[in-house]
């Protein structure tokens, strides 16, 4: 299974379950595509962790505006873009 087979599969669970679950990912674009709210662990030891919502509708579309816009926000807010 391909890696965005196995996310639209975990999005298609998530959905008919109706269950809270956790994902841990370094892939950014997954965890918007997956995610409600990501939690970001600080890089420096001591540093304050932090919530971003995403509130993009679902089902969720990589090329949308939206996702991009959100995409890109994200990675200006760690300096990686």
């Amino acid at each position: 299974m391909t890696k965005i087979g196995m996310q639209q599969e975990l999005a298609r669970i998530w959905k008919e379950e109706d269950v809270t679950t956790v994902l841990v990912t370094h892939d950014l674009e997954e965890a918007i595509f997956l995610a409600d709210r990501i939690l970001v662990l600080p890089r420096e030891k001591g540093g304050e962790p932090q919530f971003i919502d995403i509130d993009i509708p679902r089902p969720r579309d990589r090329s949308n505006s939206h996702f991009v816009r959100q995409r890109e926000e994200l990675l200006r807010l760690f300096g990686l873009h």
